[in-house]
């Protein structure tokens, strides 16, 4: 297999020394240290953890121009070569995640000599307690966690919280530990928008002091920092949707040259793809930084994603999830790069088309937010936000969620996080709660019995009715033996027990709207089911 590079820095320095992130600090970071301190390696690391050699080298030129490096990992007929990085201060870094148990070898290959043909062993162990591992698609239209232990998508998004100051930043970390959400949206870059006025302290790029952009050099501190936050994530058991570029700019992000996007993924990639919780977005509103949109930023054309997709799927030796996230126009989520289909769209109900179109995972990751702000694409009520839900979790699509609500320093959880004030993530959490008893992967979405109904159902198993307005609606119960029939209130999140229903032809009508009917031929299946409210600080699993 050829050998892969990353162009990297070089430091002077004599010798190399290297470190491994052990088991027990899997999600956490090494130190920025510098060439002079490098701690010694550990000799072990658990299974989706994180293991890194750091290497001292040459400094002259630029830092991140000059040098290439990598290093192949080898376990039996099996091999991995993800890139090395500069990290400022004279190192240079290597990240593998292993995921299999055992002995692991690995050889680095570089241009300079001070960083060629360093070689090292590791255990792999045994995986600590909530490690699962990357999430992966599962049975085509589902995700599961690399372990086989199923991951039900709940998502929210906060597109700029990790460009707040770290109080802010801090208090978002602790409201989502309290939340129902194993997914979070969020941007590499800040975000210049309405609400979004205020200046970051850190900048994945080095800031010159005319105010100017070098986009040929990092800036380690800020990737240190980014990498915190997701180790902060992954404690919580939240997967970090990472948003590579958007169309919200001020800074010239958005117009850099191809060749400066192009080593911005692949050093964004040699940093962070060991970092078993990691999506790709490759852009949020991507149709929006075409060249002249009207009052966006943004110079990349349908071939720059295509190229964008591609360089990632190179230099990920994992194969995280991939995704676009769309405005108007939808990418070709059928193509072979793209994992599942990431969608902005208000009509949840399509779930089933795009699943048919698509044949990959359906995310609506944005269907507009619960607030009160005077943009149309922020004042949903907090009922019609858990109505979307439900309607795209019985289409067979996972659905995500943000909040809008006004705030006297434009605190709005959509993009600085902070605390939820809305009524819609404690609903979402019984939703998760009720989803999650059940075998949702197993779970196909029907044919509507009648308007504003919606059927998903594994026959002979598991039958869920949601009535988004009083109806009434007939289906077909196959098999023998009765239903246990249970009717729940999906905004009260209370759950009634009802008569059995027979096989064969059923008719139900809803006593009211937003009412969600559960038909299971299973005694057990409801042993786990909530059946009181949830609050928003009850804790929930991430799973």
């Amino acid at each position: 297999m050829p050998m892969k590079y990353l162009i990297v820095a070089c430091v002077v320095c004599v010798g190399a020394a290297l470190v491994v992130r052990g088991a027990k600090a899997a999600d956490g970071l090494a130190g920025p240290g510098t060439s002079a301190n490098l701690p010694p390696a550990p000799a072990k690391v658990e299974r989706w953890g994180v293991f890194e050699l750091a290497l001292a080298g040459p400094q002259e030129g630029n830092p991140f121009l000059d040098v290439k490096l990598a290093a192949r990992f080898t376990q039996g007929d099996r091999s991995f070569e993800p890139q090395g990085f500069y990290d400022g201060d004279g190192v240079y870094r290597v990240r593998f995640m292993p995921d299999a148990l055992g002995e692991w070898t690995y050889t680095t290959r570089s241009n300079r000599p001070q960083l060629d043909g360093k070689t090292g062993r590791f255990v792999c162990v045994a995986p600590a307690s909530g490690n699962h591992g990357p999430v992966r698609v599962s049975n085509t239209y589902h995700f599961a966690y690399a372990d086989a232990a199923p991951y039900f998508q709940v998502g929210t998004t906060c597109y700029a919280w990790v460009h707040q100051p770290e109080a802010l930043q801090q208090q978002t970390l602790k409201t989502l530990a309290g939340s129902p959400f194993n997914k979070i949206r969020f941007c590499v870059f800040p975000k210049s928008y309405v609400y979004n006025a205020n200046e970051p302290e850190r900048f994945a790029f080095v800031r010159g002091p005319d105010g100017k952009f070098d986009f040929t050099r990092f800036d380690p501190a800020f990737w240190r920092h980014f990498e915190e936050r997701m180790a902060d994530l992954s404690r919580l058991g939240i997967e970090a949707d990472l948003i590579l570029f958007h169309p919200y700019d001020r800074w010239g992000f958005a117009t850099m040259p191809p060749e400066a996007d192009d080593r911005y993924l692949r050093y964004a990639a040699a940093r962070l793809a060991a970092h078993r919780n990691v999506w790709w977005s490759l852009a949020n509103e991507y149709d929006l930084m075409a060249p002249g949109t009207k009052n966006h930023r943004g110079n990349k054309t349908m071939d720059d994603w295509d190229r964008f997709f591609q360089i990632l799927q190179k230099n990920d030796p994992y194969g995280h999830m991939r995704g676009i996230h769309n405005c108007r126009a939808f990418y070709d989520h059928a193509k072979p790069w793209v994992t599942h289909a990431s969608i902005q769209s208000s009509n949840l109900a399509q779930g089933v088309e795009f699943r048919e179109k698509y044949h990959k995972p359906i995310v609506f990751d944005e269907c507009k937010y619960e607030g009160n702000i005077p943009q149309g694409w922020g004042n949903l009520s907090a009922e019609e936000m858990v109505r979307r839900f439900w309607i795209g979790t019985l289409r067979g699509a996972y659905v995500g969620h943000g909040e809008t609500y006004k705030h006297p320093e434009d605190i709005l959880w959509w993009s600085k996080g902070g605390v939820l004030h809305g009524e819609s993530p404690a609903r979402i959490a019984f939703l998760k709660q009720v989803m999650t008893a059940v075998p949702f992967h197993e779970m196909t979405p029907q044919a509507r019995p009648a308007p504003g109904v919606y059927l998903l159902a594994k026959a002979g198993e598991h039958y869920f009715l949601y009535f988004a307005q009083p109806a009434t609606a007939t289906i077909t119960l196959s098999g023998e033996k009765p239903y246990k029939a249970e009717g729940i209130d999906t905004w009260a999140m209370k759950c009634t027990d009802l008569d059995s229903a027979k096989p064969g032809a059923f008719t139900f009508t809803a006593p009211r709207a937003d009412f969600l009917l559960h038909l299971s031929a299973a005694p057990d299946s409801h042993k786990s089911q909530p059946k009181e409210a949830a609050t928003a600080t009850t804790p929930v699993s991430k799973s």
